[in-house]
């Protein structure tokens, strides 16, 4: 990327995180890190040990009598509304009241003077529940009838009865597809201040932080003015912050308000993850017809989802679901639906991507049937049926007018010198052998935007002090992602200064209010524009003052690096700030942003709902062991969009971060509950996300350069959190052309998600006949 003389951390530059140094070093400060006031408290939930039932008795009387317990919480303590669901169902209580819905589900709280005492304590308690049948998987709740979360969403466009039966040819099937835990490096976290009146100060690990002052605020039964929730940094958050952390942020405000000390609640992992939300799993029913070219004529499918025992964020999740079952194919005749389960699990939440992934699956799903019908390349498949060669409308009834799919796989496609490593795939596992071989290359269109359109919002504040530094803050979070370096770049570029002059702080409700969560890949596109929008309002007081020092309008006054200009004469930017300070210029603005031209009609099933598409490819090559089920990921070639990058290092992480994350999704990351509805991977030791072993023994990543985005958007950049985990569906693809082998490639494996060994294992031995 060409760089601006002059002027170091500017937009489409290669930067440094901001906090990359601090991380390594073991500098960078968390909630934990947080120094605890003499008096700090420790909070520990108290969870319930059976999945369904009637609680008809709660004996708290040993907990209270432990030694460092200060007190208990249970549902009576509530002052306000028991209730933090995130869409305001009123179905997610604090602490169970009369009825428990999952294992691990809160009943109440100990508050002690030391973590290990309120651990220790919480398990004392004695609790009777009546049980009642649970259902713990989809498939046990659609034979018990239980009920949607939400109401389910239908999108339809076309005539589908009429071409499915017309097809040439036809084929159905069933896929189930696995949820995922976060695990993200910094569990929950919630540190609450107690102030005076009715005010509450709570540092916490979320990507959310107006959501949690909203749940505070809430459940105390005090206005939002009321509280202050501040977010330095996280560890990690991949959706798991968004709506998660409100359980934690209440109980350590109640009991801080309670008994007027300060008070910290961190689980330990096995608690965390038991009690938290996972990315949904999915049991998708298809009905796909097709011609001999491999085009596809018509599709139904059906997206059943476990989403737990309440809403939580489960119906705009499988709503991207159904967006997303097209990924870049055009579909004319399509019905696609979806059904929220209740479940007797732990609520699901959002999970990077927000059910695009699993959406998007079920749409390679049908591209790999298809080509096993026909004994066909998947690719040509894939490229039969790309958006643009026979219409451009989605099933929710947007126009794809960005479609850069094409191109994108063409240049990967040659790069990767797929043509010539499939057939050596191919040669290599017609020689037979324990090792078995598969390619694929698969693409990825992905909506940007939320789908509830009035979270397409943002703010920021900028103030330029005397000495010419500058303080930004925006109602973003950083997680590790990398937003704060690139909403400081563009101030960087706007003012024409060194990054190294601007000031980071910590997102608070303090100074910009009524965020939206640091999610749907939208954090730069909205933070950046708000930022951007502070910038411009500051700049045209700067330029109208400079002008009339020059003697000249102020649209003829021009930022350069590290100075404002007028033809020949020159104001340094230091100079410029302290005379117009004294000249009584206002130097601080609140900028805002809003996303134009979306629109959703849920009940119509048509709109607008996302601004842009943002696209990728990867080719991955696999070796499986096929008397072990056992693989690995010999090569990778990724090529992504990223429109103009602001930071071109940051995007390529986050590319190869992305990819890692949606690997460990699709072939080792299983969730296990047994028959007594408990989830028994609740640990690293039971649970595995990808080790650095585990990374592509061959990893090209690139960027596609020439792309530019075609809507306004920051610098014409595209979003780059969410896409990159969705190239790994190349891994999927390939392990399942390795499998098929072993029948000769007449039949498709149907792999369910994820792909482990022992899954593995066991599709070839079925191919096999045994």
């Amino acid at each position: 990327m060409k760089q601006i003389a002059g002027v170091r951390g500017a937009v489409h530059q290669d930067h440094p995180h901001d906090s990359g140094i601090k991380h390594v070093s073991g500098r960078a400060e968390y909630t934990d890190d947080i120094p605890e006031p003499v008096g700090t408290l420790h909070a520990c939930l108290g969870l319930a040990e059976v999945a369904h039932g009637h609680l008809t008795a709660l004996d708290l009387s040993a907990v209270r009598a432990a030694p460092g317990v200060f007190g208990v919480l249970t549902a009576d303590d509530i002052p306000g509304l028991n209730d933090i669901s995130p869409t305001h169902a009123h179905d997610e209580p604090v602490f169970a009241e009369d009825v428990v819905a999952f294992h691990g589900q809160p009943i109440f709280a100990v508050v002690a003077e030391t973590r290990e005492a309120a651990r220790h304590a919480a398990a004392l308690a004695t609790v009777e529940i009546d049980p009642l049948p649970h259902a713990a998987t989809i498939e046990d709740a659609l034979a018990a009838g239980y009920p949607h979360v939400t109401e389910p969403l239908k999108l339809e466009r076309g005539d589908v009865d009429t071409a499915l039966a017309a097809g040439p040819r036809r084929l159905s099937g069933r896929m189930v597809v696995g949820g995922q835990d976060h695990m993200y490096l910094e569990g929950q976290i919630a540190f609450a201040m107690p102030g005076e009146d009715d005010e509450v100060v709570v540092h916490a690990s979320t990507q959310h932080p107006t959501e949690a002052q909203v749940m505070v605020a809430q459940v105390l039964g005090i206005p939002a003015n009321a509280v202050v929730v501040n977010v330095r940094r996280m560890g990690g958050g991949f959706g798991g912050k968004e709506s998660q952390m409100s359980l934690f942020c209440v109980v350590a405000a109640l009991a801080a308000k309670r008994w007027n000390r300060p008070v910290k609640i961190r689980p330990d992992r096995d608690q965390d993850m038991i009690v938290t939300g996972k990315r949904h799993d999915f049991l998708i029913d298809y009905d796909v017809a097709f011609d001999d070219a491999g085009r596809i004529e018509a599709v139904e499918a059906t997206l059943a989802a476990r989403c737990g025992w309440s809403s939580d964020l489960s119906g705009p999740v499988t709503d991207r679901a159904l967006f997303h079952v097209d990924n870049g194919y055009y579909l004319p005749n399509v019905r696609l639906t979806s059904r929220p389960m209740k479940t007797n699990t732990v609520s699901n939440t959002a999970f990077r991507g927000f059910g695009g992934p699993q959406g998007m699956l079920a749409g390679e799903r049908i591209i790999e049937e298809i080509a096993y019908a026909l004994g066909r390349d998947p690719l040509e498949v894939r490229k039969a049926n790309f958006y643009g060669l026979n219409g451009d409308v989605t099933p929710y009834h947007q126009r794809v007018e960005d479609n850069i799919l094409p191109r994108l796989v063409a240049e990967l496609e040659a790069s990767a010198d797929y043509a010539d490593r499939r057939r050596a795939v191919l040669d290599h596992n017609a020689r037979g052998g324990v090792i078995r071989k598969g390619i694929a290359l698969t693409p990825v269109k992905f909506g940007i935007s939320f789908t509830a359109t009035w979270y397409n919002q943002a703010g920021a504040l900028i103030h330029i002090y005397k000495d010419g530094s500058i303080h930004l803050n925006h109602g973003g979070t950083e997680m590790g992602q990398g937003l704060n370096t690139k909403v400081a770049q563009v101030v960087a570029d706007a003012f024409q200064v060194d990054i190294g002059r601007i000031k980071i702080t910590r997102t608070t409700t303090e100074k910009v209010p009524n965020t939206s969560a640091t999610a749907a890949s939208s954090g730069s596109d909205l933070n950046g524009m708000a930022a951007l929008d502070a910038c411009n309002q500051i700049k045209a007081r700067l330029a109208a003052f400079a002008g009339e020092k020059l003697g000249v309008a102020a649209g003829q006054v021009v930022f350069t690096p590290g100075a404002v200009r007028a033809g020949d004469a020159a104001i340094p930017f230091d100079t410029l700030i302290a005379e117009a300070y004294t000249a009584r210029v206002h130097l601080s603005a609140a900028g805002f942003y809003k996303t134009p031209d979306i629109h959703w009609d849920r009940a119509a099933g048509k709109g607008r709902p996302f601004y842009y598409f943002a696209y990728g490819a990867s080719c991955s090559e696999v070796s499986i062991d096929t008397l072990t089920g056992e693989y690995q990921v010999d090569r990778v070639d990724i090529l992504h969009d990223v429109g103009r990058s602001l930071n071109p290092a940051l995007d390529r992480g986050q590319v190869e971060g992305g990819f890692i994350q949606g690997m460990g999704w699709l072939t080792t990351e299983e969730l296990w509950w047994d028959d007594n509805g408990r989830l028994r991977t609740h640990a690293p030791s039971t649970y595995k996300i990808p080790l650095a072993s585990d990374r592509p023994r061959i990893f090209n990543v690139a960027l596609a350069d020439w792309s530019e985005n075609r809507e306004m958007t920051i610098k014409r950049s595209k979003a780059v959190g969410e896409p990159p985990l969705m190239l790994a569906m190349s891994v999927f693809e390939a392990l399942s052309m390795a499998v098929a082998s072993i029948a000769d490639y007449r039949e498709c494996p149907r792999l369910d998600a994820p792909a482990t060994p022992e899954r593995v294992l066991m599709a070839v031995e079925r191919l096999r006949g045994g």
